[in-house]
C-alpha cells in the first residue's frame, strides 16, 4: 500500500511505481462517472507534481475550465483506477495521449499523430522488469 499523499495512514491502493509523485485528475475519472481518456503532461509546478494531468471521456470544455472539477491526488491513484497508466508514468513533457478502448484491449495513443505508443516505450515498473 501507498503513504496518502499527505503522509500518514496507508492509502488504499498499491504503490506501482515508487516515488511516482502528484498528478491532477478530474473528479469524474475519480469519481468513476467517466473513464480515463485524455492525457497530457504538462511541465511541473513544484517538487512533487510529476506533470500529469488526468481527463475523462466526460469531461467538456467547461468541466474543465472550473477549477473545483481537478483534484490532486498520488499518480498511483490514478494507476488503480485505470492501470493503462503505468506505462506512460515517463513520457516526456509535452505528450498528449489517449486511452482508447475497443475490441483490441486498451490501447495507449498519441493524440496529435493518432498513432498507437509503442508497448517497448511503455514504463515497466523496477518489480516487474525481467
Amino acid at each position: 500500500m501507498s503513504e496518502s499523499p499527505q503522509g500518514g495512514a496507508p492509502a488504499r491502493y498499491p504503490e506501482f511505481i515508487p516515488a511516482a509523485g502528484a498528478c491532477l485528475a478530474t473528479l469524474n475519472v475519480l469519481s468513476g462517472a467517466g473513464k480515463v481518456r485524455w492525457l497530457q503532461r504538462k511541465p511541473s509546478r513544484a517538487p512533487a507534481d510529476n506533470g500529469w494531468r488526468i481527463m475523462s471521456h466526460v469531461d467538456t470544455s467547461e468541466y474543465l475550465s472550473d477549477g473545483s472539477n481537478w483534484k490532486i491526488v498520488d499518480f498511483n491513484q490514478v494507476c488503480a483506477i485505470e492501470p493503462a497508466l503505468i506505462g506512460i508514468w515517463d513520457l516526456a513533457v509535452g505528450s498528449e495521449l489517449q486511452v482508447v478502448r475497443d475490441e483490441n484491449g486498451i490501447r495507449i495513443f498519441d493524440t496529435p499523430t493518432g498513432q498507437p505508443i509503442p508497448t517497448e516505450n511503455l514504463y515497466v515498473p523496477p518489480q516487474d522488469r525481467a
